[in-house]
């Protein structure tokens, strides 16, 4: 029988044997099984008795190809309980050739569904499989896959009735029609244009943010609406994001492909192993994957731990996380947008007011939480003021609404997309530094006099001349010029830097 197995999102076809010899009644499994696999013996054995099926009481031995890679789960159950039943003569598996089978059984016979269905499938299609058996509760993710017939079983006696007399199995549901988008709109938030006009650029350019200012300034409001402005996800995107979600669990029902950009608000308790990926076994997603294409928001993000932040430094940079454990390594992508918040003090109270309760020394230890090589990556560092009664009696008239900023975000993304196709990048904020600094993109001299001097200084480092400069390609694709001139390059070290807030 044929399964799939799972190293991070990417599936292997695996090739179930089963040997039945003479010799003392027993179960061994090899080819590299983890504890839930080990186990399925018993699953399967009072599976295939409670289904009316006869357990054959040989010597049984259970062999996964290939052996040399760890296999992890309970998915293979259902195709071992096939291999069995077809070793002993019990069940004719013809109807079973070259069928990708995946469920996990329970006592009673029932199938039940498993996490990472869709990357299992796709694993199947990439094989070249083309059908597929899965549990009836994973259907509909199945079907997401083109180019793969999929049917789906409740019970282990119902795949029997369908080796042995034909009986058709359970079709997958119809797609229903996706939800309609209802969410937070930027419309709701009250002044702000410099914020409003950041979150505007990072969405444009898939750039990071940094929101600083005291409660009540709208950082939250502003870092919620970010996903109402994003692009939905192409085909190709939405297919990696479906999966993560599919292997963590966390697929709404109905199996339909992720189109929204996911958002993830972790609270500041959160440990190492939730943000960046973890647990026994296969290490499963953490935050940054599960926000892969969307945003991943640290709202306080000076009271996350130490360890919490500077873990996120190499994802950042890189967009994909490579976590090692003693069983095995895996890999996650994870190129999310970062969104940090941050009050100015611990009292959080208005900066220079008289209400503060903090010394200098206290404001700078409290923002000294975010370490200067973590904000070195964020692309735009903005401070916000306090709002104004007039803006805020007066927001519902004058603010944008989330699907006119959108459209100017999407024309952005479109001029970018266009003119780095070349080199295989669709943002602004993935293009490598080096090309920005060669022709035919290096801006002139007289363009970027000011940012060349504050490297000289020190003020930039050669890095934030990077990021600046891939900020000045944004700001110029929303204004809709071909490229950068010396006022996009202030605009951008405005907002890199906070000044003239």
């Amino acid at each position: 029988m044929f399964s799939v197995g799972l190293v991070g999102v990417t599936g292997h076809l695996v090739e179930v044997e089963a040997d039945l010899a003479a010799g003392l009644p027993a179960v061994v499994i090899s080819g590299l099984p983890d504890s839930a696999l080990h186990e399925a013996r018993d699953r399967v054995r009072a599976a295939i008795v409670n289904s009316g099926q006869r357990w054959p009481n040989r010597r049984i031995t259970l062999n996964l190809l290939p052996a040399t890679m760890p296999k992890y789960g309970s998915a293979f159950d259902l195709a071992i309980a096939a291999a069995v039943l077809g070793g002993s003569g019990e069940l004719p598996l013809v109807p079973l050739d070259g069928v990708v089978i995946l469920g996990e059984l329970g006592l009673d016979g029932t199938v039940r569904p498993v996490r990472g269905v869709l990357p299992m499938v796709a694993a199947a299609a990439r094989a070249g499989r083309d059908r597929v058996i899965v549990p009836v509760e994973n259907a509909a993710e199945a079907a997401v896959i083109p180019g793969i017939r999929v049917r789906a079983v409740d019970t282990l006696h119902r795949l029997a009735c369908f080796v042995r007399d034909g009986s058709p199995l359970i079709e997958p549901p119809a797609t229903p029609a996706p939800p309609p988008v209802d969410g937070p709109d930027l419309a709701e938030v009250a002044g702000q244009a410099l914020g409003r006009r950041a979150l505007e650029v990072a969405a444009a350019g898939g750039h990071h943010l940094a929101l600083l200012g005291p409660p009540g300034a709208g950082k939250t409001m502003l870092a919620e609406r970010l996903p109402s402005i994003l692009p939905e996800l192409d085909d190709a995107a939405a297919l990696e994001v479906t999966a993560l979600h599919s292997i963590a669990g966390l697929l709404p029902p109905g199996g339909r492909l992720l189109r929204r950009p996911p958002f993830q608000a972790p609270h500041h308790t959160a440990t190492i192993p939730s943000l960046v990926g973890g647990g026994s076994g296969l290490a499963r997603p953490g935050a940054v994957s599960l926000a892969h294409r969307g945003v991943l928001f640290l709202d306080e993000a000076p009271e996350f731990s130490k360890g919490a932040l500077e873990a996120l430094r190499q994802p950042l940079e890189h967009g994909r996380i490579q976590l090692a454990r003693s069983g095995g390594g895996t890999e996650y992508p994870a190129r999310s947008q970062l969104v940090l918040a941050a009050n100015p003090c611990p009292c959080a109270k208005p900066a220079g007011d008289a209400y503060c309760e903090c010394s200098p020394l206290a404001r700078r230890r409290y923002l000294g939480r975010l370490s200067g090589p973590l904000l070195d990556r964020i692309d735009v560092q903005v401070k916000l003021l306090p709002v104004r009664a007039a803006e805020l009696m007066e927001a519902a008239v004058a603010s944008e609404s989330s699907a006119t900023v959108a459209a100017r975000v999407a024309t952005a993304r479109q001029a970018a997309a266009v003119r780095w196709a070349p080199v295989g990048r669709r943002l602004n904020a993935e293009i490598p530094g080096p090309y920005l600094r060669r022709p035919p993109w290096r801006l002139p001299a007289r363009d970027t006099a000011e940012l060349r001097g504050r490297l000289d200084s020190g003020a930039v480092s050669a890095r934030g001349f990077d990021r600046i400069i891939r900020l000045a390609w944004t700001i110029a694709d929303l204004d809709g010029r071909p490229r950068p001139q010396r006022e996009d390059v202030l605009e951008a070290i405005q907002l890199r830097t906070g000044e003239g807030a």
